[in-house]
């Protein structure tokens, strides 16, 4: 009999439990906030920043140094988790600048539009798709620094998993001179 009161107790709970929606709201970038790929500080790097929120792992979001790098992450095949909500920096929201995109002015990716093939680079030193939640601040944007405005279906494949030439034949200083600003912040 006691066995018997175990398994209904045990169903009881069981019965009552209710399933807790993930929180997928987006997450304000703050000085934690490390690229998924390149495990850097995002506040440290220009340009457009995203995040994406996978199912089944709450808490923090991936971030990444790119908007270029989320749009790769969604289109490759191999993800161990469902993808629930991704959050791109509005570029054309106030205050936001190239070197400070914002912490807060998230939108959600698949109702931005986003400017591609600009004369821009992003965080990482890649081509960056320029995500703005006007239109006709894209339209804009894409006017003053060339490129085209597109949705997020609209993106070419080519524009965010072909390899991209990083070297260019420019000089290296001002990464040497990074680098040694670094280790001086290091040795202090």
């Amino acid at each position: 009999m006691k066995r018997l009161w175990v398994i209904l107790v045990c169903l009881a709970f069981a019965a009552c439990k209710t399933e807790i929606a993930q929180d997928t709201t987006p997450v304000a970038l703050n000085a934690d906030a490390v690229g998924h790929y390149c495990q850097m500080n995002l506040l440290e790097h220009d340009g457009p920043k995203a995040q994406a929120h996978l199912n089944g792992l709450p808490g923090a979001p991936l971030f990444f140094s790119q908007v270029r790098d989320v749009v790769a992450y969604l289109r490759m095949p191999e993800q161990s988790h469902e993808i629930s909500a991704v959050w791109v920096n509005d570029m054309g929201a106030e205050g936001a600048s190239w070197a400070a995109p914002g912490a807060q002015n998230w939108i959600d990716a698949e109702t931005a539009v986003y400017v591609v093939g600009a004369d821009v680079v992003g965080g990482m030193g890649a081509p960056e798709l320029v995500p703005f939640a006007d239109r006709g601040a894209a339209q804009g944007f894409a006017a003053a620094n060339g490129g085209a405005v597109m949705t997020l279906d609209e993106i070419p494949d080519a524009a965010v998993l072909a390899p991209v030439d990083l070297d260019q034949n420019s000089d290296d200083s001002a990464f040497q001179d990074r680098l040694r600003a670094l280790s001086n912040r290091m040795d202090d």
